[in-house]
C-alpha cells in the first residue's frame, strides 16, 4: 500500500454488520477532510489486505485500520480512528493507557454479540453515489 496512488489510511469493516455499517457512517460524518477510505472485509480488497497481513479470513470479528503500512486491530484500531475524528472523539485516545488485553476483552465481547444486538444484513452495504469515492475494493 505504500506505492504511489495507495489508498491509506483505510478502514476495513464487516460489511454485513449493522453496527459496523453505522460506525462507518459515524466516522464519515466526523471526518470532513475525508482522511479515511473504507472497504468491507468481504470485498476482494479486504480479503487481499487480510492475506497481506497474515490474518485468518474466517475470523471477521475486528475492525482493521491500515495506516502508514501498519495494521491496527480491535481497540487499537478504534482508538486510532477516534484520534483522527473531529469533535471530542480524540479524547478517547486516553484509553491507550488501559492495557490492550482489557480493552480488547471489552471489544471482543461487543464483537461476539454484535449480530444479536444490532442485526445483520444479507449483503454488504452499497455506498451512495456521494460516498462512493470514499470506498475502495
Amino acid at each position: 500500500m505504500g506505492a504511489p496512488g495507495a489508498v491509506e489510511p483505510v478502514i476495513l469493516f464487516d460489511g454485513v454488520c449493522n453496527l459496523c455499517n453505522s460506525s462507518v457512517l459515524f466516522i464519515i460524518q466526523r471526518d470532513p477532510k475525508a482522511k479515511f477510505r473504507f472497504a468491507s472485509l468481504q470485498s476482494d480488497f479486504g480479503k487481499a489486505q487480510m492475506l497481506r497481513f497474515g490474518l485468518n479470513y474466517s475470523e471477521l470479528n475486528s475492525v482493521l485500520l491500515i495506516k502508514q503500512e501498519t495494521l491496527y486491530q480491535k481497540s487499537n484500531a478504534a482508538l486510532e480512528i477516534a484520534r483522527n475524528l473531529t469533535g471530542g472523539w480524540p479524547l478517547l485516545y486516553v484509553f491507550k493507557m488501559v492495557p490492550a488485553f482489557l480493552r480488547d476483552w471489552i471489544y471482543n465481547w461487543i464483537a461476539q454479540n454484535r449480530y444479536g444486538w444490532f442485526g445483520k444484513k444479507d449483503a454488504c452495504m452499497i455506498p451512495t453515489p456521494q460516498l462512493k469515492s470514499r470506498f475502495v475494493g
